[in-house]
C-alpha cells in the first residue's frame, strides 16, 4: 500500500470522527435543557480543539438559535509559564474580538486564586514548603477552588451548567481509567464534585495524532492560526497541564510526565518543559528554571525548616519520625529577596504588590503569635523566672 494512500485513509477516518463530534456537539446545544455551558479552555492541544469545535457550531447556526452562553474559561495561577500564559491570553484576545464581531453568545473568561490562596503568600508568606506529591497544596488553592467558585457562580444563577472538557482515553493510562470510570454511557456525565454541574466530554475517542491532524490542517474559527500552539509543544517538549475542576483530577497536575504549567512547579522531579523553553532558545526564562531548582532543594533541609507547625504544635509521623514545619522566618526572608532580584533583573513581575503587602501581613501577625506562645510557655514553665 503506498505512503499516499495511507494518508488518505487517515484523512478519511479524522473526518468520520470530526463530523460525529460535530453533530453531537449541535445535537447538545439544540437539546431541551436550557443551561449555560463552560468550555475549559487550558490553552493546550486537547482544550483548544473542543473551543475550536463550539466556536465553529456557533458560527454555522443562525442567530436565532444562539440560545445558550457559552462560557470559555481558562485558569491563571499567577505563575504560569510565560510563554503559555502569554497564548493563552493572545488567544483570548482573538476569541473576544471574533465573538463581539459576530455577536455570539460567548463569555471569555479568567480565573484567579484569591490573594490568600496564591503560590507566594502561602510559600513565602506562611512558610509551606515546596509542593511535592505527598503535600500538593497549590492544585486546590491555584486551580480547583478559582474555577470551581466560578462554575458555581452560574449554578447559583441558572441552576445548572454544562461543563465541556478536552479529556481522552487516549491521553494516558490514568486518564483511561478515570473516564471509564465516570463514564455512565450517556453523553452527558454528573461531576464528582460540584452538584448542579454536568461533565460533557465531546473528543474522548480522539487519538492524539487525530488532534494535531485536525489542528494542523484548519485554522482556528476565531481567525489567526495555531502555529503558535503547535510550537508550543515543539519546544517545551511537553503538553498542557489540563483544566482541575475536582481533587479527583489533581493528581493531572504536576505528573512526571513533561508539562507546562506553573513554570514554580516543584512537584516533577525536573521541569522539562521549561527546560525545553531555554533550549529552544529562550534564554531568558533560565532564571527561573534556577530558582524552582532551588525551591526544590531546600524543601528538605531541616534547617530551612521551623519545629514546629503553624498551629503551634511538634508533629512525628507513624513511623515516628519527625515532621519539621514550615520554612523559617529566615528562609522566608531570603526566598523573597532572591524573586525580587530575579524580576527587576528579567523586568517581568513575578510577585505582586498585593502578594508582598499581604505576606508582609502574615509576617507580622506570625511574629506576634509567636511572641504571645512564647510567653505563655514561659508563665507555665516553674524553672523559667518571671
Amino acid at each position: 500500500m503506498s505512503q499516499t494512500l495511507l494518508f488518505a485513509d487517515a484523512d478519511d477516518d479524522l473526518e468520520i470522527k470530526i463530523k460525529a463530534i460535530r453533530e453531537e456537539i449541535r445535537s447538545e446545544y439544540f437539546s431541551d435543557l436550557p443551561h449555560p455551558w463552560i468550555v475549559g479552555f487550558s490553552g493546550g492541544k486537547d482544550s483548544t480543539l473542543v473551543a475550536h469545535l463550539v466556536f465553529e457550531m456557533l458560527l454555522n447556526i443562525s442567530p436565532s438559535q444562539r440560545r445558550r452562553t457559552v462560557h470559555i474559561v481558562a485558569n491563571d495561577t499567577l505563575v504560569e509559564s510565560p510563554l503559555v500564559i502569554g497564548h493563552i491570553k493572545t488567544v483570548q484576545a482573538q476569541m473576544r474580538e471574533a465573538a463581539e464581531a459576530f455577536n455570539l453568545p460567548v463569555k471569555v473568561v479568567t480565573t484567579q486564586p484569591t490573594l490568600d490562596g496564591t503560590f507566594w503568600v502561602n510559600l513565602i508568606g506562611r512558610g509551606y514548603p515546596s509542593p511535592n506529591r505527598s503535600f500538593r497544596w497549590c492544585t486546590d488553592r491555584m486551580k480547583i477552588q478559582p474555577t470551581s467558585r466560578y462554575i458555581r457562580e452560574q449554578v447559583d444563577t441558572t441552576g445548572q451548567v454544562i461543563l465541556l472538557l478536552g479529556v481522552r482515553r487516549d491521553e494516558s493510562a490514568r486518564r483511561a481509567v478515570s473516564v471509564a470510570k465516570y463514564d455512565n454511557g450517556q453523553r452527558l456525565n454528573r461531576h464528582n464534585d460540584m452538584v448542579g454541574c454536568m461533565v460533557f466530554r465531546p473528543i474522548v475517542d480522539l487519538t492524539t495524532e487525530n488532534v494535531w491532524e485536525f489542528l494542523g490542517t484548519y485554522p482556528p474559527p476565531w481567525g489567526a492560526s495555531h502555529t503558535e500552539l503547535i510550537s508550543l509543544y515543539r519546544n517545551s517538549l511537553g503538553g498542557e497541564c489540563p483544566v482541575v475542576t475536582g481533587k479527583s483530577d489533581a493528581p493531572s497536575c504536576g505528573t512526571s510526565s513533561s508539562r507546562f504549567g506553573c513554570w514554580t512547579c516543584t512537584v516533577v522531579e525536573k521541569d522539562r518543559s521549561l527546560e525545553g523553553f531555554v533550549e529552544a532558545g529562550f534564554a531568558e526564562f533560565g532564571p527561573l528554571l534556577e530558582f524552582r531548582d532551588w525551591l526544590s532543594q531546600i524543601r528538605n533541609d531541616p534547617n530551612l525548616r521551623s519545629a514546629r507547625r503553624r498551629n503551634g504544635k511538634f508533629t512525628v509521623s507513624e513511623a515516628g519520625t519527625f515532621v519539621p514545619g514550615p520554612f523559617t522566618p529566615d528562609t522566608r526572608a531570603e526566598i523573597l529577596r532572591r524573586l525580587l532580584a530575579i524580576q527587576q533583573h528579567m523586568g517581568r513581575e513575578l510577585i505582586s504588590s498585593e502578594e508582598i503587602a499581604r505576606i508582609r501581613e502574615v509576617w507580622r501577625d506570625d511574629a506576634m503569635n509567636n511572641s504571645g506562645r512564647v510567653a505563655a510557655e514561659r508563665a507555665e514553665d516553674p524553672h523559667v523566672e518571671g
